[in-house]
């Protein structure tokens, strides 16, 4: 069903916008008429309904007139019943055209403008979460569709209000500095060893550095010491050593060492902010058989962890030698992640940052003459923005978190997309 009148009235007004209280001006789509399912709308909510058959797919749909170059706000309430994986099923889109209904070139020279896909906002007790976002309209579009799916998912149903496409402020650049240090420790003691990353630190804050990555197990390393023998509480001394580095030097840190709770190690990473509170701590998921061996236990999690600049998660080396990690982290709305790593194939670097559209800041104590991991802040194209090649070297890279990657070939912002197509029962 369609309700044209409204359409009209906002193109003759030039107003690109619906608020709440306008549903009128929505159309029923699906793909194919044996996979339709059942749609409904009273005066504040559409719905779509399946019935017990697998693979049903159908989106209320409406297109609003926008001005190349203006910011546009997406949101819009979705409540889901019975759907399994609402991330996947329940998913907004919003389409760039031109007057003619056909596709445009994005701000990038070369590429397509693709569909965005608004993120979801945490699901509360009712199934309902906010999906929004703030996107910049390409340079030729002049119009928007707005597309209200429910997708694969017997027996589900979907009810979308509150819906809202306004015109927006710009959205804020985020610039961040992101430093990696390349530096082994001597092993004389612990503490020591955590010492000695102190003048690193001040360079990298000298240098306007928001956040630096250490190396893997900092305490441990070369004392000759078990992973048990050395483990420590966190909080702890080690994180409350760096917690006065990061205040005294305004910084994030981010470490791993080796934890102790109850009878149990952990490979821990931590994130300490720059008022040296800890923010954070992700225990190693995946463990190489010499840690086995020596009784550390894996982490379960992949928490996320929100900054002055964005939003921050953390794996630890031998994690990288699997997608599953990153992937999740990714998931859970990290924009850099940062790993620090004993050793790995630097190419594996490249594809962890590459394939979630995501920062990766590596710290390794691999010599850099070997050929094998590198110290590097990478972008989400899995491009090496800066590599330290010396012990004891700093680099540092600006970046601008805001700025979702496109390129020729793109299928859009990669890093949204990631929450709406990456298959698994993680929800």
């Amino acid at each position: 069903m369609r309700y044209p009148a409204l359409l009209a009235f906002f193109i003759l007004l030039g107003v690109s916008g619906v608020q709440a209280a306008d549903l009128a001006g929505w159309t029923e789509i699906a793909p194919r008429d044996e996979i339709r399912p059942n749609f409904s709308h009273d005066a504040q909510t559409l719905v779509i309904t399946h019935d017990t058959r697998e693979g049903l797919d159908g989106w209320y749909q409406q297109t609003f007139p926008v001005k190349g170059g203006d910011f546009m706000k997406f949101s819009a309430t979705r409540k889901t019943t019975g759907v399994e994986n609402p991330r996947h099923s329940g998913l907004a889109r919003i389409v760039w055209t031109d007057a003619k209904g056909r596709n445009v070139v994005s701000a990038t020279p070369g590429a397509t403008a693709e569909p965005e896909h608004p993120i979801d906002g945490p699901l509360d007790a009712q199934g309902r979460a906010i999906v929004a976002g703030i996107y910049q309209v390409p340079p030729k579009a002049t119009q928007a569709t707005i597309e209200l799916h429910l997708q694969h998912a017997p027996k589900g149903r979907v009810e979308w209000s509150d819906i809202i496409f306004e015109k927006s402020a710009a959205t804020a650049s985020r610039k961040v500095r992101l430093a990696t240090v390349q530096y082994i420790p001597t092993g004389k003691s612990p503490r020591q060893n955590c010492e000695e990353y102190a003048p690193m630190i001040a360079e990298a804050a000298k240098q306007k550095a928001d956040l630096i990555v250490l190396g893997e197990t900092v305490p441990y390393v070369r004392t000759k010491l078990q992973p048990s023998e050395c483990a420590e509480p966190i909080p702890g001394p080690t994180t409350e050593y760096f917690g006065g580095v990061a205040k005294l030097n305004a910084i994030h840190i981010a470490l791993s060492l080796y934890e102790r709770e109850g009878h149990l190690v952990y490979n821990t990473a931590v994130l300490i902010s720059p008022e040296g509170k800890l923010l954070g701590k992700y225990r190693k998921v995946c463990l190489p058989h010499g840690e086995v061996e020596k009784g550390v236990a894996p982490g379960t999690d992949y928490p996320v962890f929100d900054t002055k600049f964005g939003k921050v998660g953390l794996m630890i080396c031998y994690d990288g030698f699997y997608p599953e990690v990153a992937r999740a982290l990714t998931a859970n709305g990290a924009e850099v992640i940062a790993w620090p790593v004993w050793g790995c194939d630097p190419l594996l670097a490249r594809a962890r940052a590459c394939e979630n559209r995501v920062y990766v800041v590596s710290s390794t104590f691999t010599d850099p003459k070997n050929d094998w991991m590198i110290s590097a802040v990478i972008d989400p194209a899995g491009k090496i923005l800066a590599q330290a090649k010396e012990s004891g070297s700093i680099v540092v890279s600006e970046v601008d978190l805001s700025k979702p990657l496109a390129g020729p070939y793109n299928l859009g912002s990669f890093h949204d997309i990631v929450q709406r197509h990456r298959p698994g029962a993680a929800k």
